[in-house]
């Protein structure tokens, strides 16, 4: 069982560190299955504590491309193809833009951004757009997708978009998995592109989405029936100390400790 594991479990982890990652993957899914939110930023969160940063965004990247391909499915009917189209359009723009950047990025300066923009989506408060057209959703694909190129989960500015169009609670659901599939589409092409070598993390990320589809039907079942109050103040406390750790690594980073 453990050679099977070192032939299937990349080389730059431990194999605990590899197992940790396929159980968040888990949790992280029954979380957004639970409340609709949340599973993306804290893997992301959970996986710069245990991964070196250079694969951080891009295996984070194809692991939630696994995760919004399933929700898009299931709720096809519902999708909007003008948002999507106008999302896809300026998704294309971020990821071109964004990722010829982030490759760039020293692993203090990802963690520390990482660690504040978790910090900004669990504490902050999302902006008031008023009502927008569907155009808008070229911006938000194109903020949301450079952005996520170095922080790996900006779903939320999408989010805050999509909110502001009137949908219908299976329409939000519908076409955020939808414009969250294509910010991710673009971001694994980009890396690609830009030279990233997805193959020796492959089976990481096979049994990542395996786990996080397993995650999706618990979390459906189970944690859709905790109180979503006390639910929603122990996620923010959960990843307000994720979001510290990451920028404790980074100061120990920035000042040589």
């Amino acid at each position: 069982m453990s050679a099977f594991l070192d032939l299937l479990l990349p080389g730059q982890l431990s194999t605990v560190s590899s197992l940790l990652l396929v159980l968040f993957s888990f949790v992280t899914s029954a979380i957004t299955a639970a409340v609709g939110l949340g599973g993306g930023v804290s893997l992301i969160a959970v996986m710069a504590t245990l991964m070196p940063a250079s694969a951080l965004v891009p295996v984070h990247g194809v692991v939630q491309f696994g995760s919004n391909a399933g929700r898009a499915l299931v709720q096809f009917r519902h999708i909007d193809k003008l948002i999507v189209l106008w999302f896809a359009i300026g998704a294309a723009f971020g990821a071109a833009l964004g990722g010829a950047i982030a490759m760039e990025l020293p692993e203090a300066v990802l963690k520390t951004g990482i660690g504040l923009f978790v910090l900004w989506v669990v504490w902050g408060k999302a902006p008031k757009l008023g009502k927008v057209r569907k155009r808008a959703m070229a911006a938000a694909g194109f903020a949301s997708t450079f952005l996520s190129m170095f922080f790996g989960a900006a779903g939320p500015i999408g989010g805050a978009v999509l909110a502001t169009l009137g949908l219908p609670r299976h329409g939000f659901v519908a076409n955020q998995a939808a414009t969250a599939l294509i910010m991710h589409v673009f971001k694994i092409i980009a890396f690609g592109l830009l030279g990233f070598a997805f193959a020796p993390w492959a089976g990481l990320i096979v049994l990542m989405i395996a786990s996080g589809f397993l995650g999706t039907l618990a979390g459906s079942h189970l944690l859709g029936r905790m109180d979503e109050k006390t639910f929603r103040i122990g996620f923010r406390w959960v990843m307000t100390a994720l979001a510290l750790n990451l920028l404790w690594q980074a100061g120990r980073s920035w000042f040589g400790t």
